[in-house]
């Protein structure tokens, strides 16, 4: 393993675009590989754009997974089976829930990889300012090749324990996540069928312990109806289906998920599920 290791990045979506950014601005050897190339190729400036998995991950020492679903993730590595090195680290950090992420440890166990479970927190901004939260799980061998990448994409990474743990921890994060989001989108279309200015909502809790600078973000843009996505209304629904199945498996009562997920999903019909989040409350 070389002290400055070679990553290849599977993923330039959103969050993989701004992510890749920092760790080549951080001086680590980068490819990159995205189904739709037109993405991956807007990294040239930094990146050796590959034009396969395979040409992407042939002698990496970290192969970085940033992808849809546990159904991409198993896909693509499939397509690096024999192009991946003795001592290839493989780095999942997509957000695959507790059953694809178990899944997946299965498939690294096959591939014969050291799998990290790193889900990070965090949208678009985070990623392009390198301040993600990293939530790492996996072998102790692995943490020293890792953590240049960690130091150049997050603020802060949380060690956990065996893999798993991090994709774990993320959902809890996650559920916290959609319950301010929904919570907010309610609180905005009470105070404006109530027949009061919805904008006075946020005006009342300025400062106070109720705020916080995500219910500022999310109130304002749900009331300027600015939604370009920081993180996709499909994609939060496809979390909370995932932190639901996690529940059920645990025997956790989640009273509120389940009408979040209705609201969540009511907007994905109505065909917003490619806006932000927030545009959860254009159905409210």
């Amino acid at each position: 393993m070389t002290e400055t290791p070679t990553v290849a990045l599977l993923g330039t979506g959103t969050m993989g675009t701004g992510m890749a950014r920092n760790i080549a601005g951080a001086g680590l050897p980068l490819r990159v590989w995205n189904r739709s190339s037109d993405r991956a190729k807007a990294l040239n400036d930094v990146a050796t754009v590959a034009d396969s998995v395979a040409a992407a991950v042939q002698g990496a020492d970290i192969v970085l997974t940033m992808l849809y679903d546990a159904d991409s993730v198993a896909e693509t590595m499939e397509q690096a089976r024999e192009h991946l090195g003795d001592d290839t680290i493989w780095l999942q950090q997509s957000t695959v829930g507790v059953a694809g992420c178990d899944r997946l440890v299965g498939l690294a166990m096959d591939l014969g990889v050291r799998l990290v479970d790193a889900p990070v927190l965090g949208t678009r901004k985070p990623a392009e300012d390198g301040a993600l939260v990293v939530l790492a799980s996996g072998p102790r061998d692995a943490r020293a090749t890792v953590d240049p990448v960690f130091e150049a994409i997050g603020g802060r990474t949380l060690w956990l324990g065996e893999a798993g743990d991090g994709s774990r921890l993320k959902l809890a994060a996650n559920a916290w996540v959609a319950t301010v989001l929904e919570g907010v989108a309610e609180s905005l279309a009470f105070t404006r069928d109530l027949g009061l200015e919805p904008a006075l909502f946020l005006e009342a809790i300025a400062g106070g312990a109720m705020d916080a600078p995500y219910v500022r973000l999310k109130g304002k843009a749900m009331l300027s109806g600015q939604y370009e996505p920081a993180f996709k209304l499909a994609g939060a629904l496809k979390d909370v289906d995932l932190i639901l199945a996690a529940a059920k498996a645990a025997g956790t009562d989640l009273g509120l998920m389940p009408a979040i997920r209705d609201h969540l999903a009511r907007a994905v019909d109505a065909g917003h599920g490619d806006l932000d989040m927030a545009a959860t409350y254009i159905e409210h």
